[in-house]
């Protein structure tokens, strides 16, 4: 975390400019610079700027003040953006460095956010000014401290809590995390009718469910990688959603054991040209028989989809198949040794590297392999 002391130092001009002329080199080479000024500082500052431009452009565009903590917690402005909440007035209990509270500033009229980091929150304050927030009002306080007062009234609540104990370990319990929201909700239904709560992408959605029956559930993905678990406990479910920023989304009704699409056929690798690859987002909210339904010919929750017809509209990708043939390891060991290969699986024992080592194989592009199993058979599906 910066210090009072850093913090000064870098509202200065001569930081400012330090930091905005070393951005673009090396961090390591800014921090041996015996020309720059507090050159370790000015190079974390270089370094997290550069990360930003990623996960936090808006952030990175306008050379915010980025603690590496704070900087590592906070969600991608894709997330923050995907966010489906607004109205007159909503209050963020879990400020941090400020990412979702500048995109809650675009869809309510007031924002009112609180972080219990006095110095966190100060650099929040400063941050949002830099990029031109008028309307949102941030208090150095605890959610348990500001909710216990009288007469609070939002149209909505949003809170993504500390997952990480005393000690720095992850906590995957709601109750476990900072602020406890299970124990404060009385307080937040009397100050809210509608909350909104970021999970952390290992959250179990059927547990978030059951804590929240009447909720929306969404699992949101980004580029491949499963990103945030969000309960939106609003009256309007019960329902599950997987959302795949970029490529759309995927909704089922009802609780995870309402009525479902029947079972796949028999797996017929005879049969099949086109492999699906679900994203994670669909996997994590167990919906990958709601959407390859219709789409494939045979799938897998836990693994792939296959078909004979090239699918439109999947959440995921679609890669041509060359061949499907059951893993005999000796067989394929003599046929690819020494070639190189990407090495794709799911639900498959073996890890990647194993499965390298025991075919002979190693990192490259000679061939496109899946491994997989389906019913009690392992399968290796070479791709196009």
């Amino acid at each position: 975390m910066i210090t009072p002391e850093e913090y000064i130092l870098l509202q200065t001009p001569a930081l400012r400019e330090a930091v905005a002329a070393a951005r673009g080199r090396d961090p390591l080479e800014v921090a041996l610079d015996a020309r720059i000024p507090h050159a370790r500082l000015v190079a974390t500052q270089v370094k997290y700027l550069a990360r930003a431009q990623h996960k936090l452009p808006s952030f990175a565009a306008a050379q915010c003040i980025l603690p590496p903590r704070a900087f590592e917690q906070a969600s991608s402005e894709a997330c923050a953006a995907h966010k489906e909440i607004s109205g007159d007035a909503v209050l963020d209990l879990t400020c941090g460095l400020g990412v979702d509270t500048l995109y809650l500033s675009r869809r309510f009229r007031h924002v009112v956010a609180l972080e219990s980091d006095p110095l966190l929150a100060r650099i929040t304050s400063d941050n949002l000014a830099r990029l031109g927030v008028r309307n949102v009002e941030i208090l150095a306080l605890r959610a348990e401290e500001y909710l216990a007062r009288e007469g609070l009234h939002f149209d909505w609540i949003y809170a993504d809590p500390d997952r990480r104990s005393a000690a720095g370990l992850k906590q995957l319990r709601l109750e476990a995390c900072s602020p406890d929201i299970l124990a404060l909700r009385p307080l937040i239904e009397r100050a809210a009718p509608r909350l909104c709560l970021k999970n952390s992408p290992l959250f179990d959605v059927a547990e978030a469910l059951r804590l929240f029956p009447q909720s929306r559930v969404e699992v949101l993905s980004l580029g491949g990688e499963c990103k945030e678990v969000l309960v939106y406990a609003d009256g309007r479910g019960p329902a599950r959603t997987a959302t795949a920023l970029g490529l759309g989304s995927c909704t089922a009704e009802g609780a995870e054991d309402a009525e479902v699409p029947p079972p796949p056929p028999a797996f017929d690798p005879e049969r099949y040209r086109w492999l699906v690859i679900p994203d994670v987002a669909l996997q994590k909210a167990r919906l990958v028989r709601h959407h390859l339904a219709g789409r494939a010919d045979c799938w897998s929750e836990n693994s792939y989809g296959f078909a004979a017809e090239r699918p439109e509209g999947v959440l995921g990708r679609v890669c041509e198949i060359e061949r499907i043939e059951p893993y005999d390891p000796r067989r394929l060991k003599r046929a690819w040794k020494g070639l190189g290969a990407e090495v794709l699986k799911r639900d498959f024992p073996l890890a990647t590297e194993e499965l390298m080592r025991r075919l002979g194989l190693h990192a490259g592009a000679d061939l496109r392999v899946a491994f997989t199993k389906t019913g009690n058979d392992f399968w290796a599906i070479r791709l196009k």
